[in-house]
């Protein structure tokens, strides 16, 4: 069970599942929030507990002090989650998701001794291949906003509105300056399998970047492209869902020995 005296905060209460094999932590792309996941427990097999992951400074966390470090942030992390890790776990990450949990999964290797059962990686390069592209978490506020639209992430409702784009900014630009600031350190690769899922015309990770992640693994690897831009896992997200649960499925059959 999850130590809710540590981890409540933390996570998204989506309900128990006492019967649960595995524990999936979900961690959101740059500006988003546990809520993006809370209908998955609607479509991912009964034996998976869903766990979506809340950042500082949004939703219920709204007064908290906002991360702009990965480092800071996965430290945070590890200390309210490893008294929790009594049962397999498994990571999802989209984008921004993707690096947290793979820097924390490193984290947990290195300094515990603990790993994921599985680490699913979406919508994001290979940490080794980062861009050196010029950071765009301090431009002013007019070009901000103009290349959030040409990510196509945030809703043009939420773009067109003074009052939710004061809320919203804030946060975005500290998920970007995490993401935009992160330094890959070479290290021994995971020893867990990794799943890596794309968008068909996602602007920022090729084919060959996403498949890149082969190399942080010693065990299996695998990879999907699926239609659409960078956030394909809501624009495809029935395709996106149905393979992520086969996927899970497989790792579950492993977990029990079937």
């Amino acid at each position: 069970m999850v130590d809710n005296s540590q981890t409540n905060s933390w996570l998204l209460d989506v309900g128990l599942r006492q019967d649960a094999v595995l524990r999936l932590f979900c961690f959101p792309y740059a500006g988003g929030s546990a809520s993006v996941f809370r209908s998955w427990a609607d479509v991912l097999p009964t034996e998976v507990l869903l766990c979506p992951f809340q950042l500082p400074g949004r939703e219920g966390r709204l007064k908290e002090p906002l991360f702009t470090s990965l480092p800071a942030l996965v430290k945070a992390i590890a200390e309210a989650l490893v008294p929790s890790f009594g049962q397999p776990f498994a990571f999802f990450g989209h984008s921004l998701g993707a690096v947290i949990c793979f820097e924390l999964a490193r984290l947990l290797q290195k300094e515990h001794g603990i790993e994921p059962a599985c680490l699913y990686v979406s919508g994001s390069p290979a940490p080794q291949l980062r861009s050196e592209r010029l950071p765009t978490f301090n431009l002013p506020e007019s070009e901000f906003v103009a290349e959030l639209r040409r990510l196509n992430g945030t809703p043009a409702t939420v773009l067109d509105h003074p009052e939710l784009m004061s809320l919203m900014l804030p946060i975005i630009r500290a998920d970007f300056e995490i993401s935009q600031t992160y330094s890959y350190l070479p290290d021994e690769p995971l020893s867990c399998p990794i799943n890596a899922y794309g968008g068909l015309r996602d602007p920022e990770v090729s084919r060959e970047s996403l498949e890149a992640w082969r190399g942080q693994t010693t065990a299996s690897f695998s990879f999907k492209i699926f239609p659409g831009d960078h956030f394909f896992i809501h624009s495809a997200r029935s395709a996106f869902l149905s393979e992520l649960t086969r996927d899970i499925e497989s790792l579950l059959r492993r977990l029990v020995g079937g």
